[in-house]
């Protein structure tokens, strides 16, 4: 069988979009205590919270924290779209915001203003308030802890000393 370079170029597109399909499929959870904040990853189809919406409660041993009770906060998309919890389902809108989630009142100008300004309404195009495999980061907080604390599960990061020259 003799093939084409359009057809052997196809082929090799398709794995490689495939190859990146499957890396870019992991959860990038944010666990936040009173005075720490931990990032985790762990692959979506490991991960029993599609479907979950803000708010809810989930158990937190398939992240590794055993005896821990975690709250969804909120979250990102792929795009950088932020979930809100007051827009219902699994859709993308485009909300006329005063206040709240992916909203700031200050102006994006080349002269910084100090204070917001009063009134002022953005188009503004949000996540609606359910999990989904679109969902690229979920945000956490600690509602019960565990036997262990959490540096004891995962050590804090050393800061590294500058070096003089």
């Amino acid at each position: 069988m003799i093939y084409s370079k359009d057809r052997i170029l196809y082929q090799h597109l398709s794995i490689t979009i495939l190859n990146m399909v499957l890396e870019m499929a992991v959860f990038k959870f944010v666990v936040s205590e009173k005075e720490r904040t931990v990032q985790m990853e762990k692959d979506q189809k490991e991960c029993p919270i599609v479907g979950k919406k803000i708010g809810e409660n989930f158990s937190g041993e398939f992240l590794g924290l055993d005896g821990y009770e975690l709250q969804i906060t909120g979250g990102h998309d792929k795009n950088g779209i932020p979930m809100r919890k007051d827009v219902d389902g699994i859709v993308k809108r485009a909300v006329l915001a005063k206040k709240g989630v992916g909203f700031s009142a200050r102006l994006r100008r080349k002269k910084k203003l100090k204070d917001p300004i009063k009134g002022l309404r953005k188009k503004k195009t949000i996540r609606g308030n359910t999990i989904t495999n679109d969902v690229v980061q979920v945000n956490c907080k600690i509602i019960k802890s565990g036997p262990k604390s959490l540096n004891e599960i995962i050590p804090p990061k050393a800061k590294e000393e500058k070096k003089s020259e």
